[in-house]
């Protein structure tokens, strides 16, 4: 239950800033830029914040090396979909989707991993950081 939480929770961040539909930060922030700037600001401020804890967490959970790994296994299974006739590129929105899922396991799996790791191996992870 916890990594499908992760997961809704990267999924809505990411749909939420940018999806083909007209509900998303990005869109509603271009169309009106003059009339509500300051809640765009805010709004774009609150989005930056959760981005910045969701990053913080995965490249200190799996790394940038993790996160290129993630992101060649998935890209291997879209291809093997293509391959086998089960999914069609050709939908830019659908493309669209494809992408927020595919980001959104990546950030998942780097928010899940210290969790799955001490149930895989038994062992904690220590920070040293801050003691001398």
């Amino acid at each position: 239950m916890g990594f499908l939480l992760r997961w809704l929770a990267a999924f809505v961040l990411l749909a939420a800033t940018y999806n083909p539909t007209e509900l998303s930060y990005v869109r509603w922030s271009v169309k009106n830029w003059p009339e509500q700037m300051p809640m765009i600001v805010f709004l774009g401020l609150v989005l930056l914040i959760a981005f910045i804890v969701f990053f913080t967490a995965v490249l200190r959970g799996i790394g940038a090396l993790g996160v290129v790994l993630i992101l060649a296994v998935l890209a291997a299974l879209l291809w093997v979909l293509y391959d086998f006739g089960w999914l069609n590129f050709e939908n830019p929105s659908a493309n669209t989707w494809i992408a927020l899922i595919v980001l959104s396991i990546v950030l998942a799996v780097g928010m899940y991993w210290g969790i799955l790791w001490r149930r895989i191996s038994g062992q904690l992870e220590v920070d040293d950081e801050g003691q001398g």
